[in-house]
């Protein structure tokens, strides 16, 4: 079991990413992370610089992943007594969503060549630093690379560490259990899928290209953000397969709507809210929804620009709005906000299933609302 923290207050369905929630979730992670470092001292210090760095990691993010678990928890098992303790075993599990996604950024961040994360340097890119500064032997990159790589596996296996520590109740373990694995091998896929995506020759018409990318979405974005923390929350809290099912016509449309947003905060988005420089999107070649409608309703001269500089990784600040002015003038932008629009209202409307309590409906549904209508 891990270690025992006061009971947290009981959140507010009305603000389900509140003061106190986000709290309760640090303080879960603090405590973890505590607990962990004291099994390393004897391979201090070498160790100190992942400690550090798994710190600042940490210390960021929307919360939304744990939050998803925890309201999909309330949508069924309803808000407990306060002072029961009745929530300390769904905010841990919760709270192991954050180490997974910390390890997702981290080899997310490698395998694009990402500069920044979060308004500060990428993890390779601090290990690179490291390497410099204690000036040790051979190149920094590959030393910065592999040193990330070690840091997503670790995060990778505390998480999967963390769940297994939280003490959940013994009837709702091996359900817990296997939408975890399954969250964490869609996840996996998805990134693939991407990776694919990326490196396919360009030319398929916009069915294929819509289809590829919305692929991308489903296994790499919305299973591993909403529908798999939602019902891992749920299955946590006893949830009867009608729930789960609402959760999963929730969490699909929902984790969809949130990328879609994700795609258009990467080419548009402003860089002191988002944390990463305008235009990586464009520079690492993503084939989005965005790109893909962008492409098949632009003209060829249009057409031409997207394929000779999507990808490149040299693309300077006239390049990304000579691409930036292609996918407005193509009508992209307001399909996709259509879009994320559509999905909101799917969503939202799935809540009506009558076995979701009242307190879990009102959370998921100011859930949904921050999700898509924010600006980082």
């Amino acid at each position: 079991m891990i270690d025992v923290l006061a009971a947290p207050p009981v959140p507010d369905p009305s603000d389900p990413l509140g003061a106190s929630f986000r709290a309760a979730i640090e303080d879960r992670l603090d405590a973890f992370l505590q607990r962990q470092t004291a099994e390393l001292t004897g391979l201090q210090p070498e160790i100190d610089p992942l400690v550090t760095l798994i710190s600042r990691l940490l210390a960021g993010g929307k919360r939304l992943r744990p939050a998803f678990c925890v309201w999909g928890y309330v949508a069924a098992a309803d808000l407990p007594d306060p002072g029961t303790g009745g929530l300390d075993a769904v905010l841990t599990a919760a709270a192991s969503l954050e180490l997974l996604h910390a390890s997702a950024l981290v080899h997310d961040d490698v395998m694009d060549a990402s500069d920044t994360r979060r308004g500060a340097p990428a993890a390779h890119r601090q290990f690179e630093t490291l390497h410099t500064a204690e000036q040790r032997l051979g190149d920094p990159e590959p030393f910065g690379r592999a040193a990330a790589i070690l840091l997503g596996d670790l995060l990778l296996m505390w998480s999967v560490e963390m769940l297994e520590r939280a003490g959940l109740p013994p009837a709702a373990r091996s359900h817990a259990y296997e939408i975890a694995q399954r969250m964490r091998t869609e996840v996996t896929c998805g990134q693939y899928l991407d990776v694919a995506a990326q490196s396919s020759p360009w030319g398929v018409g916009l069915g294929d290209a819509l289809a590829a990318a919305n692929r991308v979405v489903e296994y790499k974005s919305a299973r591993y953000t909403v529908y798999r923390p939602a019902q891992l929350g749920a299955a946590i809290g006893g949830a009867p397969g009608p729930l789960l099912d609402a959760l999963a016509g929730y969490g699909s449309p929902l984790g969809r709507a949130f990328q879609f947003r994700d795609d258009l905060l990467g080419v548009f988005g402003d860089p002191t809210v988002t944390g990463k420089p305008v235009g990586d999107d464009l520079r690492e070649g993503k084939r989005t929804v965005l790109i893909a409608y962008a492409l098949a309703h632009t003209d060829q001269a249009g057409r031409r620009l997207l394929v000779d500089r999507l990808g490149d990784p040299e693309l300077d600040e006239d390049g990304v709005s000579a691409l930036q002015q292609v996918i407005t003038d193509s009508g992209a932008g307001e399909a996709v906000e259509a879009m994320i629009s559509g999905y909101f209202d799917e969503a939202v409307a799935a809540l009506d299933e009558p076995t979701i309590t009242s307190s879990g409906r009102t959370a998921l549904t100011a859930l949904a609302a921050a999700a898509v209508h924010r600006q980082a």
